[in-house]
């Protein structure tokens, strides 16, 4: 971690164009003390991050960019071969023991271990969390059975069937189907739904907006693919290439960053329901129809 600051502090000095002495003066510390946090000999306090992270928005130094170009050139340097491709991985409270598919029922794909093509995802959803971990990784999917969800109304549903959305057709064609298209899969490639998109969808399955809304703001937002390995086989070709330590200030770009996306997703929701308007089916008339035995 002394490191990471170390380099960062050195990033943001230079965005800020001070010399050392401008800086500890800014921030009411010693020249003595920026020198050692630069120097890698101490870290900065959580109130003397906050107040760097405060002159860094106050002065449009981009902290999270600054991030994800960190995480990238990482990523970057670590060679794997051919078979492996690179993901990124975020746990609550960082891996224990062996990878297997143990996240919660209620997931977009059911139980799992989920790791996405972007790391922007993982960062923001578990940012807030004080014990939080954030890791690349790396998976080869030769031999294992895939299903791949393209971004369209399959992708909700299935979505819907593993948040417990569909109980209420239990039996039909419908339910039957989304329970069996996951049946003996071992990996389960979709679209990222980030905090933007679980506003989107949520109005969805709350029939504030229809099935051709959510379609086509799944396609306009494109933000990359999570791979969900469903299954033991599968959790067992992911490796963990490394760890990567979030500093407690990197931490509150991603907070900042993670609220906004809450916010931009129901200006991006209302948007979206103004547009179609009516186009398209509600959640709860899908249902319907297949109660009916309708298609």
């Amino acid at each position: 971690m002394v490191f990471i600051m170390k380099e960062l502090l050195k990033k943001i000095r230079t965005e800020l164009n001070y010399s050392q002495q401008e800086f500890a003066d800014e921030l009411n510390v010693s020249f003595a003390t920026v020198n050692r946090w630069e120097n890698g000999h101490a870290l900065p306090t959580r109130i003397a991050q906050t107040a760097i992270y405060k002159m860094c928005k106050e002065d449009s130094i981009p902290v999270y960019e600054m991030t994800l170009q960190r995480i990238q050139d990482i990523a970057d340097s670590i060679k794997v071969s051919k078979d492996r491709k690179i993901l990124y991985h975020s746990s609550k409270s960082g891996i224990k023991g062996k990878i297997a598919p143990i996240s919660r029922d209620r997931c977009d794909f059911g139980k799992g271990f989920y790791m996405g093509t972007e790391p922007t995802q993982g960062l923001t959803l578990t940012c807030d969390y004080e014990d939080s971990k954030f890791y690349i990784v790396s998976i080869s999917t030769k031999g294992l059975s895939k299903l791949t969800v393209l971004s369209d109304i399959d992708w909700a549903m299935i979505v819907a069937f593993n948040r417990g959305r569909m109980e209420s057709i239990k039996g039909t064609e419908l339910y039957n189907k989304y329970l069996n298209i996951q049946k003996n899969k071992d990996l389960i490639i979709g679209c990222i739904a980030n905090d933007r998109m679980f506003y989107v969808i949520d109005n969805f399955f709350m029939g504030n907006i229809t099935d051709k809304a959510l379609v086509g703001s799944l396609s306009a937002l494109q933000l990359g693919e999570q791979y969900v390995a469903v299954s033991q086989k599968a959790c067992d070709a992911v490796r963990i290439e490394t760890e990567v330590e979030i500093s407690y200030l990197e931490r509150l770009a991603l907070k900042e960053v993670s609220e906004s996306n809450r916010e931009k997703g129901i200006s991006f929701a209302n948007e979206i329901c103004r547009t179609h308007r009516r186009e398209g089916l509600y959640f709860d008339e899908i249902l319907e129809r297949a109660k009916e035995g309708k298609k």
